[in-house]
């Protein structure tokens, strides 16, 4: 595209307010707990039958967001990657792990239209965090018990 079209880069900025746009990222966008969001008991519309197997035979929403930015290389790259690793059943963190930071330095390149998925990782690495810290105090709590209560026997 020459500088002297009339689309300007703010153009080609991804929307997000079509549904298709809206469904690919939800699940990276979501604040719902996977049990509310759980759907294996809920009866299957035919709509949601047919949504499924058009998915089946083409890309799924997540995989043509990322492809349609500047890291559809890199993103391809890391797929091709999960699938090989997959197959000769392998460790996927290690053996991907090259491609996995390529693929993340480039969103970061790209912020402008990778951000709902970054803003989505960020959000679940601190949900982790909290997770773990919750855990950590939990235990010492109940070390703290446990010594004080083999304190009393004595």
């Amino acid at each position: 595209m020459s500088s002297s079209d009339p689309k300007t880069q703010e153009d080609l900025k991804p929307s997000f307010d079509d549904p298709e746009s809206k469904e690919a990222i939800e699940p990276f966008t979501s604040t719902k707990t996977l049990e509310e969001t759980d759907q294996t008991n809920a009866p299957m519309s035919e709509n949601q039958e047919e949504e499924d197997e058009e998915e089946e035979e083409g890309e799924c929403g997540f995989c043509l967001f990322m492809k349609g930015g500047g890291c559809k290389d890199a993103f391809i790259a890391w797929e091709d990657c999960i699938k090989q690793a997959e197959e000769k059943n392998e460790d996927i963190v290690e053996k991907c792990f090259e491609v996995t930071s390529a693929l993340k330095l480039c969103m970061e390149a790209h912020a402008d239209y990778y951000e709902p998925i970054l803003n989505a990782e960020k959000a679940a690495e601190q949900e982790a965090v909290k997770q773990l810290e919750k855990e950590k105090e939990e235990e010492a709590a109940a070390a703290t018990e446990k010594s004080e209560s083999h304190e009393k026997e004595k």
